[in-house]
């Protein structure tokens, strides 16, 4: 007797703990394959540190092959799943197609970044869902620091050390707390000219810091806060975003060069093809997280709409402690329902408390409901962390160990680069690469000498919050829905014509093929338009330094570049042209679609 199929979809925190709890469960009685674009699962509640330098990339992450040694893992993104066929068709990474049939569908998709209808957001801000994300602000703050202090501009040099969190939930309070210790940090070591010192401003229309916490945390983050320098403001939020800077609701326009977005998340666009009824975006399931009318199909996680049975007549929120939870009801019931586990069980929850890491030592917390902050809070918040991780547990406490007693090193890996990681995208766990014979002009262009900070160092360009700026188009034309001109394309002022769209590049709203402006795109391999990958470079601005109109050396156009091959370059590989000098190539990070914890419209830490 042949055994069942069991297909997960999604590594973040509810597919990882149903994978792993299945794999418990059957004991080789079963078939476990698990689809996900990364090879590892992303402890997101510490993303923030990663991004201040406290902890390394590869702590927060844990091997799916070394955790999960009897479970199948198939890298790729799903597209579509057939419900009468029970057959899901994905694409690998170097955009190869591909299809599983099941038996049993778990679908733990994730979610992504929460998109607003304000004009020149999706452009020029970058959210925090993943390392590609954080790694790319790391280096970015670190430039923008060292730029102002060897600018003798005191209008540049503010601007570039002014940075614009929106969202004070839990991912934009610990990004602006960990954010102002790691600017401070750099700037004592090597001071600004202006003896200016680095402005962290958190805004959110909320009328107080982290407002789904108890308010004697919410007061004691926001004093924590302030003491260090931060620009709380609470009751205002971004009316606009412009290369130049933002202007906020209350009518002051603040120059910057970044912008990171924390507002919110929501779930993965692919539950929306199926056609099954839904709520507010995620798939309504019944208490024992199965989808009615679909016996083998289960959601859980972000997708999922499952019923909150401590409340009735509503829905347990978007967070990475009810995404952890979910996985081993739906892991039980999946087992359940083919007869290699015991009864079903409904999902049932208890709230044990939060926990929000403000940098250093200090911390807030309320544990089984009693409240600490200060030294307490900072012990009982990592101790947390180190308990609830599946894995790499010594080398972050080795991290935070190290970070206690040596200073932190302010270096530009230079590995995600601003239009890597835009914000309007349906895998911010991947990092975007160039690739294809249709993108090799143009992606070479981007990536010759000086190339790779020419967004950043531009004084006039988007600062390196994206692709777009003045007279060009963003990489991705179609906005996130409910975005303004929100048709088949949007084009910014003074960019051209916009291209038409295919088929493939609309799904799963990713960016067009073609630079708006450009002139007609040219055509697309299957392997290119497989999951929107852009096909012409990263907005096509021309390397800085160089002479005006005369193109880079070693560019298409030019001389061609040295020992480079005149055929097809590597499937999902950097630009083909020369790195930057001392610049490392990107590479390919590309962070799970996980969740933080408590808090329904933003990532947020779990219970203790």
């Amino acid at each position: 007797m042949s055994r069942p199929r069991i297909l997960i979809v999604g590594a973040g925190f509810a597919g990882y703990r149903t994978a792993r709890t299945l794999s418990r469960l059957t004991r080789g009685r079963a078939h476990i394959t698990l689809l996900n674009p990364t090879d590892y699962f992303l402890y997101l509640p510490l993303l923030p540190q990663v991004a201040a330098g406290v902890l390394e990339p590869r702590r927060v992450t844990v091997s799916l092959s070394d955790s999960l040694p009897d479970v199948r893992l198939v890298l790729g993104e799903a597209d579509r799943v057939d419900l009468d066929d029970r057959t899901l068709h994905y694409t690998g990474p170097e955009g190869e197609d591909g299809t599983l049939a099941y038996d049993r569908l778990v679908l733990a998709a994730g979610s992504v970044n929460k998109l607003l209808p304000i004009p020149g957001v999706a452009e020029h801000a970058h959210g925090f869902r993943g390392l590609p994300e954080a790694l790319y602000l790391r280096d970015h703050v670190t430039r923008q620091v060292e730029l102002a202090a060897s600018s003798d501009d005191p209008g540049t040099c503010a601007a570039r050390c002014t940075f614009v969190v929106v969202g004070a939930g839990y991912t934009g309070t610990e990004v602006a707390a960990h954010g102002q210790m790691f600017t401070d940090a750099q700037v004592r070591k090597h001071p600004l000219r202006q003896g200016m010192r680095p402005r962290w401003m958190l805004l959110d229309v909320a009328p107080r810091v982290l407002p789904e916490m108890d308010e004697k945390l919410s007061a004691t983050a926001d004093r924590v806060l302030r003491q260090r320098g931060v620009d709380v403001r609470m009751g205002t939020s971004v009316k606009e975003a412009t290369h130049d800077g933002v202007l906020l609701t209350d009518g002051e326009f603040v120059e910057t060069r970044t912008l990171v977005w924390c507002v919110g998340v929501r779930p993965d666009p692919l539950v929306e093809s199926l056609g099954l009824p839904m709520e507010k975006g995620r798939l309504l399931v019944d208490p024992h997280l199965r989808v009615p009318g679909r016996p083998e199909l289960f959601a859980c996680g972000d997708v999922a709409a499952v019923p909150d049975l401590e409340n009735p007549g509503s829905y347990t929120p978007m967070t990475a402690q009810h995404a952890w939870r979910h996985g081993k009801v739906a892991a039980e019931n999946v087992a359940a329902s083919l007869g290699l586990g015991g009864a079903r069980t409904p999902y049932r929850h208890r709230d044990l408390g939060f926990v929000v890491d403000l940098g250093g030592a200090k911390a807030a917390a309320n544990p089984l409901g009693v409240t600490l902050s200060g030294v307490p809070a900072g012990a009982v918040t990592r101790g947390y962390h180190l308990a609830a991780m599946p894995g790499n547990r010594v080398r972050v406490a080795a991290d935070w160990l190290l970070d206690a007693v040596l200073p932190r090193q302010a270096v530009q890996l230079g590995l995600v680069r601003s239009w890597s990681v835009p914000l309007d995208t349906s895998s911010p766990e991947v990092a975007r690469v160039p690739g294809g014979p249709g993108e090799r002009e143009e992606a070479s262009a981007r990536s010759g000498p000086g190339a790779a900070l020419a967004s950043d160092t531009d004084d006039g360009g988007d600062g390196g919050r994206g692709a777009g700026g003045p007279g060009r188009a963003r990489p991705h034309d179609e906005p996130a829905k409910g975005q303004p001109g929100s048709g088949p394309t949007q084009v910014r002022p003074g960019s051209g014509g916009a291209e038409p769209r295919s088929e493939w590049e609309t799904a799963k709203g990713r960016p067009t093929s073609g630079r708006p402006g450009s002139g007609p795109a040219e055509p697309r391999s299957e392997a290119e338009t497989a999951k929107g990958r852009p096909a012409a470079g990263p907005g096509g601005e021309p390397a800085r330094n160089q002479p005006g109109g005369e193109p880079a050396r070693n560019q298409p156009g030019g001389e061609p570049a040295k020992n480079q091959p005149g055929g097809e370059p590597a499937k999902n590989q950097p630009a083909p042209g020369p790195p930057s000098p001392g610049q490392p190539s990107p590479g390919h990070p590309a962070p799970g679609p996980v969740k933080r914890t408590d808090v329904p419209e933003d990532s947020a830490k779990g219970d203790s």
